[in-house]
């Protein structure tokens, strides 16, 4: 069974000390295929649910898109996200979601500046989180589909002196998304 996960506002993303990043992820979706587990049949509690990283769109956080502090990026700013792996396991009956993302973020200034991608690896879940720097509850995917995924990765150096000093890295990073799953020919 195919399923649509797309990316809504509301959501957020943090990294080291920085405050919270308020991101506006509309636009973004992907398709995943949910399989019954090996022997099994579709009543089973957990299910795997997996996207292919070569169809997944996010949005670029850029002044369009992103805030901090109330106020948007500098133009010319520009993070884009590369998806590596989207995959894991979804509960259809009590809306429970657990999805390891491996990605790479690729920062950008004004066309010129392109240090090392930043790399991704979390599991974003739709349960509690309890980090060093954060704590934060997700949400159970409702009736539509709707639901709030968190997670926290641990971001290595990226090689770059400027931008590991910059970012404090290696440090933590947070994400919230906001998002929907549904049946791609629901059109919602």
């Amino acid at each position: 069974m195919d399923l649509r996960l797309t990316t809504l506002e509301g959501c957020g993303l943090a990294i080291g000390g920085f405050p919270r990043f308020s991101y506006d992820a509309r636009g973004g979706s992907g398709v995943g295929r949910l399989d019954a587990r090996a022997g099994e049949d579709c009543g089973v509690a957990e299910r795997p649910l997996h996207f292919s990283p070569q169809e997944l769109r996010i949005p670029a956080l850029s002044w369009r898109s992103t805030r901090i502090l109330g106020l948007p990026l500098p133009p010319g700013l520009t993070i884009a996200i590369e998806p590596l792996q989207l995959s894991g396991l979804f509960a259809p009956r009590s809306g429970e979601l657990r999805l390891r993302f491996q990605a790479r973020f690729h920062c950008r200034a004004m066309g010129v500046y392109r240090p090392p991608p930043l790399r991704i690896d979390t599991e974003l879940s739709t349960g509690a989180l309890h980090s060093r720097r954060h704590r934060c509850q997700g949400q159970a995917l409702d009736g539509e589909g709707l639901g709030l995924l968190v997670g926290v990765a641990q971001v290595p150096a990226s090689g770059d002196r400027w931008l590991d000093r910059f970012l404090g890295l290696p440090d933590e990073a947070l994400a919230l998304l906001r998002c929907r799953l549904s049946d791609p020919l629901s059109g919602g």
